[in-house]
Parts: structure tokens; sequence; C-alpha cells
């Protein structure tokens, strides 16, 4: 995410950072380079300009001046600015109604509002501890219905059935009606969207929010779409009143120019944004937290917080028994790390979120999308017993492994090697003192921490 604007913004803030004093005259080159950037990113030309006169006029301002590092100040007030762009800080969703609080889904066909409604009830399900029912008024899809009416099933959410010839209106009153004698605290009603904005799609959006007058009123955009996504927004906005957007697909977008123009041109906050197809793929929107990302600095708070979330606790705490009574770490193991490790979004994802990883993205992507995938097959291919006792994989083994996987020999001692590389930090681990160790280099990692991230 945001790969080629992270690439292009710390490329040439580089040559400013190290500057005694800052002038109009020498950071003039550094504010062109910001801008293109930015272009380059489909961020709308508004946002562009309204962003690059705010940094110019704090830069040369008594802000700077006054600083020991003028050039580490510039590159804070670029990350301020930045924040400011996208909304500074997350906004929740406002679910303080009388139950059921009704959440209303808007925005154009394959934008991902089916799947977001589905998303959404999970968060709140498993995030906020809400019984949540999910209805669908779209009218002229029937496969629409039956895909929301399985991703329910998934979600663990209360699912409302509805035809296409019922009235969209009738649908949402007689869900409404469920909904309170089912005691639900959120209702999610999914909406017909059209490939373009059409005045009977808005008549009619329009009709079914009077109708029922929705708490929160959520306007679905792909992010991939850029500054089309701000503009698409700014038009469902002038008919409705949103009150927030989530953003789809942006795991796949690389530029960054939604997530940085869609605030500024609606006024409304992004509060969600989708990271993947899986029904758990949803992230709050934290502008502070895109900013440090956006520039190469990390993303630590939101790393802790999928940790907490995605790693499986109870296999975490047999592993470090085990490991503490001295029986060893074996290839059985070794794949329920990397299946952790595949469920935090692979390697990719990892340092997405750590400081000073940007450089190394696009080789970590070709790690996780092809070498997990091979790992897992290898180990696949072995017996209960190769798997219990690596060391006895030698000769002929090796052979069947890679058959088994439709690998070659020097696959299964990459492998091996990987995984004895694995087994001797588990073992330091273990030792007396190991995880404190661990720790402190850890957070010589950190921004601050005084030690930068360690050359690979």
């Amino acid at each position: 995410m945001f790969q080629s604007l992270s690439e292009r913004l710390s490329a040439s803030l580089k040559s400013i950072t190290g500057q005694a004093k800052l002038t109009e005259d020498n950071i003039k080159d550094t504010l062109r380079e910001v801008r293109m950037a930015l272009l380059e990113a489909d961020v709308a030309l508004p946002v562009v300009k309204t962003f690059v006169e705010a940094v110019k006029l704090r830069a040369v301002g008594s802000e700077v001046a006054k600083a020991l590092n003028p050039g580490q100040q510039f590159l804070k007030i670029v990350q301020s600015e930045l924040e400011m762009v996208m909304g500074e800080k997350n906004e929740s969703l406002n679910l303080a109604a009388q139950p059921p609080a009704v959440i209303l889904m808007a925005g154009l066909q394959g934008a991902g509002k089916t799947t977001s409604a589905a998303k959404l009830a999970k968060f709140l399900i498993e995030r906020e501890k809400k019984k949540v029912m999910l209805v669908s008024a779209d009218v002229y899809r029937p496969a629409a219905i039956k895909q929301l009416e399985t991703l329910s099933a998934e979600v663990g959410a209360m699912f409302f059935p509805s035809t296409v010839d019922q009235d969209p209106k009738d649908i949402a009153s007689a869900a409404l009606r469920s909904a309170k004698t089912s005691y639900a605290d959120v209702l999610i009603v999914d909406t017909a969207g059209r490939l373009a904005i059409d005045d009977a799609m808005m008549t009619e959006i329009q009709d079914l929010h009077a109708h029922i007058t929705p708490i929160e009123t959520l306007f679905v955009v792909d992010a991939m779409t850029g500054q089309d996504a701000a503009n698409t927004a700014k038009a469902f906005n002038d008919a409705l009143p949103l009150t927030g957007v989530i953003l789809t697909k942006a795991d796949g977008d690389a530029r960054g120019g939604a997530a940085l123009s869609v605030r500024q041109i609606t006024g409304k906050p992004i509060k969600f944004m989708g990271m993947g197809e899986k029904v758990d793929a949803l992230e709050p929107f934290h502008p502070d937290r895109i900013a440090s990302r956006i520039l190469d600095m990390g993303d630590m708070l939101s790393l802790i917080e999928e940790v907490e979330r995605k790693v499986d606790k109870d296999k975490a705490d047999k592993l470090a028994k085990k490991i503490k009574k001295g029986k060893g770490f074996d290839l059985v193991d070794f794949k329920d790390q990397l299946e952790q490790m595949k469920n935090m979004g692979g390697i990719g994802g990892l340092m997405d979120k750590l400081p000073g990883m940007g450089g190394m993205k696009q080789a970590a992507g070709m790690v996780n999308d092809k070498m997990f995938v091979e790992m897992e097959a290898l180990i696949n291919s072995m017996t209960p017993m190769e798997r219990r006792f690596p060391d006895k994989i030698v000769g002929s083994r090796k052979k069947r492994i890679a058959a088994g996987a439709g690998k070659q020999i020097q696959d299964v001692n990459r492998l091996l090697k990987q995984f004895k590389q694995m087994q001797k930090m588990m073992k330091k681990m273990s030792q007396k003192g190991g995880m404190s160790k661990m720790m402190r280099s850890m957070n010589g990692m950190m921004p601050g921490g005084g030690g930068g991230m360690p050359r690979m």
C-alpha cells in the first residue's frame, strides 16, 4: 500500500533532512519533488496545492527556524500535514442510538459494498461485541442477496431475507422490525449500485435514506480509482448526508490518491479501509499511522494490535513451554509459524508496518507469495516422523520429499537451512535472558530507539 508514493517521498525528503537551515531556495526543489510525487499518486490537484502551500508556509516560518535540527523538523511538518489532509485522527462509528443503530451502505456497483457490509458486521461482532443483522435492499441483483446471505453465515451475523420483487423501502422497514424483535444492536442495510451515477439511482437511495433515517451512511469506494474515488464520493455526498467513507481494495493501491483526496474534497472522514478479500480484512483508518507508513516510518501500533488479534495464543504458549522443557523446535512448529505469518499478511504485510523497510517491500512480496507456498508444500510432503525429527531427512528421503511437492532437492535443502536458523533463534529465546535480549534489540529498531533497522 502507498508503495510508489512512499518511495518517491522518501527519496525527495532525503536531500533536505541534513540541512542546517531551511530557506525558500533550498526547499524549492524538494517541494517540487513532493508535488510531483503526489500528482503521480493521483492525488487531486486542489489537495496537492493546499498541501504544498501549507508545508512551505510552516517550513520557512519560526517553527523550523528555532528547531535544533531543521531538516528533521521539515520531515515532521510533512508528516503532520499528511495527517491533516487525511483527517488527523480515526473517527469511529457513531452507534449512539436506540437499538438497532442503522448503517446504510452506498456506492457504485463493483466497489465492494456487499463484502464491506459483511466485513463491517464481523468487525462489530468481534471487536465491539455487537449483535448484528444484515439485509440486502439490492432488488436488481438476485446474486447480491444470495451473496450477503452466504457472507452473513460466515461472519456470524443474522440475515433478513429479501426478494427482487419487493420495494427497497418495504425490505428495510421489515428488516428494522425484525432487528428490534431479535434485539439486534446494529442493522446494516446493503443497497443497489449502478455502473455510473444516475438520477434514478440517487432518487431511490435518497428515498430509502429518508425512510429509515440511518445513524451512519457510509460511502463505499474502490481505492484503486484514485482521485476519481474522491470525485464520486463528492457526488454522493451532495445527494446524501454521508457520515463517512470505506476505502476498499486499499491493499492493491500502490499510489494512495484516494486516501489523500477523499477527506479534503468531501469533508467526510475515511472510517475504514479494506485490506484484502478475507472477511476480517477491514481496518479502522488512522491518519497518523497511514502518514507514518507513507514516510516509511512504520506502524508499530497496528502491528501490535494485529498480533494480539491474529496470533493463536494457545499455540504460542504450547510452543514456549515445549522449547523451555528442552523438547526442541521441529518442522510441525515451523509450519505453524508460517501459517501465523500468512494470517498477518505475510512478510510483506509485516514489513509494511516496520520502520525503514520501504526498499525491501518488493523482495518481501516475492518471499510472501512464492516461498511460503513452496515451504508448506515440502513440509506436507514429509512423513509425520520426518517432521518431528528433521535430522533424519537425508539422501533418498530428500529426493522423495522433493518429488512429492513437485520441487527440486535444492528446495528441500533451502527449507532445512531456513528451519535450522529458526531453530537456533528459538533456542536462544528459551535461554535465560534470551527474550529480554530480543526485546532490547527490537527496541533499537523503533523510531527514537536509537538503533535503526539492522542491515539484511
